[in-house]
């Protein structure tokens, strides 16, 4: 090895996980490196759906979804797909996945999203006070779609189980859905408008704006691949071309933070859900709300930048090459669930959702060394639970009581 660059705390992740971190440990006065391999906003908090989600408390990992997986796992191009080249590998998360849907454990899943939502909800406009982003929300709310009465029917439980936690949200006819967001075809006859949902104008340029505050204010951003990590006695030792020192490492690394911590004796079953969408022009549809697609797969939202029709899960890895066929099959059920839909020269994109079976994150310290923090495995809901997991951070390397219960997101829960 070569020079050693010294900094008190190094974050490797340069999405909003990430920065998110960092930008809350320079508020708390520790002088910070961020280390990413392709840069700030290269990965999922480029191209994802640009909402704060805070509804959204229900796990993935439910009854709901393995009653519906069967029937999506027969179409390669449907909201859930394994490739076959990626069959073999993905089975054991799968198992987890699937033991992880029992009732008692998707309560307790239930439990501890609600709380980290919470979190997440309160910090989220000091947070974006603090770094000079708060013009950027918008709070335009959400429209579910169903197209049958047995469709709605099968979406009640969901909607009690937020009811229980003070969600608002309105239940409505075809006729009532029209009033909030004209163009929807006949065949959507009911619908749920969740009006405490947010979202960003958009998630890049958002991203590269916490990028830009959090350098402004002194930091640190390096591009560099980090390859291992090495505990010392009064320190931990970054291995990324050179050797950087620090006295807190945080691994916010997204869809590649397992391969990292393996190197300090720590397994964790993280797997890849690959999001794709495709990106329209701003005038593509007169889009007044964002509109989740739930029995598809997808949403539609409307972004400072375009329209943009993406979601679906594909569990295939770090390395199969895209299949973009997955963005068109979106794009055609949007131009037919929304006639007027302009669905000429978009933007197609894949990227990386971090995910853990049981739908929970990583927070927390490894079983190696107190000095590495976890922040990782937020699957569709990073950019979500930015702000709050940013909190949890700063709390645990500060050896301060987290704002809730970390237990449920422990890397030693598997």
């Amino acid at each position: 090895m070569s020079d050693t660059a010294v900094s008190d705390t190094i974050v490797i992740g340069a999405g909003v996980i990430g920065l998110s971190a960092a930008l809350a440990l320079q508020a708390r006065g520790h002088r910070v490196v961020v280390l990413d391999r392709e840069g700030p906003a290269a990965g999922a908090s480029a191209g994802n759906a640009g909402a704060f989600a805070f509804t959204d408390i229900l796990p993935l990992a439910s009854p709901g979804i393995l009653r519906k997986a069967p029937k999506w796992l027969l179409d390669p191009l449907g909201p859930l797909s394994v490739p076959p080249a990626y069959a073999a590998r993905i089975a054991p998360w799968m198992f987890r996945f699937w033991r992880a849907c029992a009732p008692g454990r998707v309560a307790r899943s239930t439990a501890a999203q609600t709380s980290l939502m919470d979190l997440s909800k309160a910090e989220l406009e000091p947070f974006l006070r603090r770094t000079g982003t708060l013009a950027m929300l918008r709070k335009e709310g959400n429209l579910q779609v169903y197209e049958s009465e047995s469709e709605f029917r099968a979406s009640l439980p969901g909607w009690q189980a937020r009811a229980d936690h003070g969600i608002a949200f309105r239940h409505m006819t075809a006729a009532e859905m029209a009033e909030i967001q004209p163009g929807i075809a006949a065949r959507f006859t009911h619908g749920t408008f969740t009006p405490g949902w947010y979202s960003i104008s958009d998630p890049k340029l958002y991203t590269l704006a916490l990028a830009e505050r959090f350098a402004a204010d002194g930091g640190v951003i390096q591009r560099a691949e980090v390859t291992a990590l090495r505990p010392l006695e009064n320190g931990i030792e970054v291995i990324a071309g050179v050797a950087h020192r620090a006295d807190h490492v945080v691994v916010a690394a997204g869809a590649f933070s397992h391969k990292i911590i393996r190197t300090i004796g720590e397994r964790v079953p993280l797997e890849t859900e690959r999001g794709y969408n495709t990106t329209l022009s701003t005038d593509a549809f007169d889009l007044r709300t964002q509109i989740t697609f739930g029995g598809h797969g997808f949403v539609v939202t409307r972004l400072s930048t375009g329209i943009r029709v993406g979601g679906a899960v594909e569990l295939g890895g770090l390395s199969l090459p895209p299949n973009f066929a997955r963005s068109r099959a979106m794009l055609t059920k949007a131009s037919a669930f929304l006639p007027g839909l302009k669905a000429e020269g978009g933007v197609a994109w894949m990227g990386f959702r971090p995910s853990l079976p049981d739908s929970l994150p990583v927070i927390g310290r490894a079983r190696a060394t107190p000095r590495v923090t976890y922040a990782f495995g937020h699957g569709h809901l990073g950019l979500t639970q930015s702000a709050g997991t940013a909190r949890l951070v700063a709390d645990l390397v500060a050896g301060r009581m987290p704002a809730i219960d970390l237990s449920p997101f422990s890397p030693r829960r598997f």
